[in-house]
């Protein structure tokens, strides 16, 4: 994703951090926001329920999206 696109959370591949991505709020269903990209690309921060969530790439690799 780009920053400013938006996709809606269609389903989580990996079960472990399934578990820990819905305690944060990625529930399928629910829209989110790429907001920021550090400089080498990692972590990266994505905007869900109005609230601000900074994921590792390999954390945010494992949510599918639907644009």
């Amino acid at each position: 994703m780009k920053i400013g696109e938006r996709g809606v959370i269609c389903c989580l591949q990996d079960p472990e951090m399934g578990l820990k991505l819905l305690e944060m709020g990625c529930i399928p269903g629910t829209e989110v926001k790429m907001n920021s990209r550090a400089p080498l690309g990692d972590p990266i921060t994505i905007i869900v329920n109005n609230y601000t969530l900074s994921l590792r790439l390999d954390e945010a690799e494992t949510i599918l999206l639907k644009q």
